[in-house]
């Protein structure tokens, strides 16, 4: 990726100052920036930050039956927006001080589904929205045993009610492909696996595959 500059210097940007506006569940801080600007010169302004750490969110296959865990809880971002809230999205949570983006997706894939996940590795990282958050969301990939079922899980001390949902991978990355799904970090995540399903199958479970690729999606 190339970078920006300006009579062949790097663009640069530094903070002044940092004020905290609001502290919750997540924390606004208000920035006092001076940033270089493209066609010369420096510019100082304020911007808004919301702040609630980075987060991990968890492709979690079965590549014996070839499918993937869903969960769905009510997404207030969504309400606020004015749309039905119950979506259905990769599973996700924080990453806690002192965790890997790995550790964490172990224990939300426990928490939030009720399995155990196996063989994860971290595949991608994004920032959520970089003009008004910090948050970064690790997407992780692991093996997990689906034939455990459905069910409801979640953090009581968070109020959380989540619903998991076994999808066919083919479903689930038409459903990504055709754009049913509206979640970034699933969106993400279907086209990584549209990508490299055939060799986790192969992988972690060639006799389910039988030595064959499986039906495109």
């Amino acid at each position: 990726m190339s970078e920006p500059t300006q009579d062949g210097k790097k663009l640069e940007a530094r903070v002044k100052s940092v004020r905290n506006e609001f502290n919750g569940f997540l924390k606004i801080n208000r920035y006092e920036i001076e940033a270089d600007r493209h066609e010369g010169g420096k510019e100082t302004y304020e911007r808004l930050v919301m702040e609630r750490g980075h987060a991990v969110a968890i492709l979690a296959y079965d590549p014996k039956r070839d499918e993937i865990v869903l969960v769905n809880e009510m997404r207030p971002g969504i309400l606020a927006a004015g749309e039905y809230p119950y979506t259905d999205t990769l599973p996700a949570g924080g990453i806690a001080k002192g965790e890997t983006a790995v550790e964490a997706a172990i224990r939300e894939t426990t928490e939030e589904t009720g399995l155990t996940l196996k063989n994860a590795k971290q595949i991608q990282d994004a920032y959520v929205s970089a003009g008004g958050t910090s948050e970064k969301i690790s997407i992780v990939v692991g093996i997990v045993d689906t034939s455990a079922g459905s069910g409801i899980f979640g953090n009581d001390n968070e109020k959380e009610n989540i619903k998991t949902r076994m999808v066919s991978a083919r479903d689930f990355i038409n459903e990504v492909k055709t754009g049913v799904n509206n979640d970034m970090k699933t969106i993400i995540a279907g086209y990584w696996l549209a990508e490299h399903r055939d060799a986790l199958r192969t992988q972690y479970a060639p006799k389910a595959a039988g030595g064959k690729p499986p039906k495109p999606a």
